[in-house]
């Protein structure tokens, strides 16, 4: 079923139906057999050995290829798996280009690539172009960037990047975790690779570790499958269950997530303690700044309704204190020289109701004052 020919919505809900011809199956089977029958000598039925190619994954992956308009998709392990499969397009020597404000998991792995791997990588703000073009150098090979960034909400403008890095025949790779499918696609914006952390909206349940790459261009697509297949860090057939299962509800689940987060950031900008919120103006997703990082254990410590974890995209709310959680791999100079200070708290605004959500807030606001 292509996405091109139906709203996303009824592509999102019909992920897996009619893909099991035997039975009819409306939901797609768990193909949990790590081999597979030939009747003679060269005459399979498509399917080997689980790791090469699965029917449960290849139901996810087409449905993803789909939903992010690419050729080709590779369910992974966990999201930093995907970034890796993205990665190992690239060899020692390679200078690439990523976000100053990006994920905390993603900057330890490309630190790890410095050390290990002679891996050169240039940190940008995300807003100038004149600095983006001036970072490139001979040996660049790709820009990498999240958007929004996490946790400063930032939006990039993809299409400009596109332009710079085409222009100077580079990979443009696009972490599209916070915004998800259902909101933008960011190969329709140029991007050759987009990535998820599967975990967070797509599985949406707080319950599977997941990633995804999804690849446009027929010779990148056939290396990563090459690649994909040479590592081995492929999703298990049940995980793949799991995350379409998620998948099935995320348009309703995200329209819930933003109205919810757009209510919760009107509060929070006529709260007093509050100086700065931190929206995109999309998702599900929020940051804020606390007037003291004296309040921030206080504040975590009172809140009954939003879970004091790490992690986001789940149905339950969550808050993060991306200082010691999701950040904590940054040194604290770096991270405050872009603004990620001390004092910032990360929401990722689940789909509950939005008043008891406010109410919480006020409750824990109330305590601390």
């Amino acid at each position: 079923m292509s996405h091109q020919q139906h709203h996303s919505e009824t592509a999102f809900t019909q992920i897996g139906n009619r893909k099991e011809e035997s039975l009819k199956s409306v939901s797609t089977p768990i193909y949990l057999s790590t081999s597979y029958r030939h009747s003679e000598v060269g005459h399979g039925n498509g399917y080997d050995y689980t790791r090469t190619g699965n029917p449960t994954r290849d139901v996810f992956e087409e449905a993803m290829a789909n939903l992010e308009n690419g050729d080709k998709a590779f369910a992974t392990s966990s999201g930093m798996s995907a970034i890796q499969l993205a990665f190992s397009l690239f060899a020692s020597g390679d200078h690439i280009i990523t976000c100053r404000d990006v994920y905390g998991g993603s900057y330890r792995y490309f630190d790890l690539l410095e050390q290990k791997q002679n891996f050169e990588f240039t940190y940008w703000s995300g807003s100038d172009e004149h600095e983006l073009e001036r970072q490139i150098r001979s040996n660049t090979k790709a820009i990498f960037i999240e958007t929004p960034t996490n946790p400063l909400m930032t939006n990039i403008d993809m299409t400009s990047v596109s332009g710079i890095a085409k222009a100077n025949n580079l990979l443009f790779i696009v972490d599209n975790t916070v915004y998800t499918p259902y909101i933008q696609n960011p190969i329709d914006d140029g991007a050759d690779m987009v990535i998820h952390s599967a975990t967070k909206y797509l599985a949406g349940h707080n319950d599977v570790l997941a990633g995804v790459v999804v690849s446009k261009g027929e010779g990148i697509s056939e290396e990563l499958t090459y690649i994909h297949n040479s590592i081995g860090a492929t999703l298990s057939p049940f995980d793949c269950w799991l995350v379409m299962r998620g998948m099935k509800t995320l348009p309703i689940r995200m329209r819930q997530h933003e109205g919810n987060a757009k209510r919760v950031m009107t509060y929070l900008k006529n709260q007093p303690l509050v100086k700065n919120v931190l929206y995109p103006g999309k998702g599900g997703m929020l940051s804020f700044f606390l007037d003291d990082e004296n309040r921030v254990v206080p504040f975590l410590q009172t809140l009954k309704l939003f879970t004091f974890a790490e992690s986001l995209g789940g149905v339950e709310s969550l808050i993060t204190y991306p200082a010691t959680q999701t950040h904590a791999e940054i040194p604290e100079d770096v991270r405050s020289s872009y603004g990620l200070t001390n004092e910032l708290l990360r929401l990722s605004v689940g789909i509950e109701h939005a008043d008891d959500l406010i109410q919480d807030l006020e409750q824990a606001f109330a305590a601390i004052e």
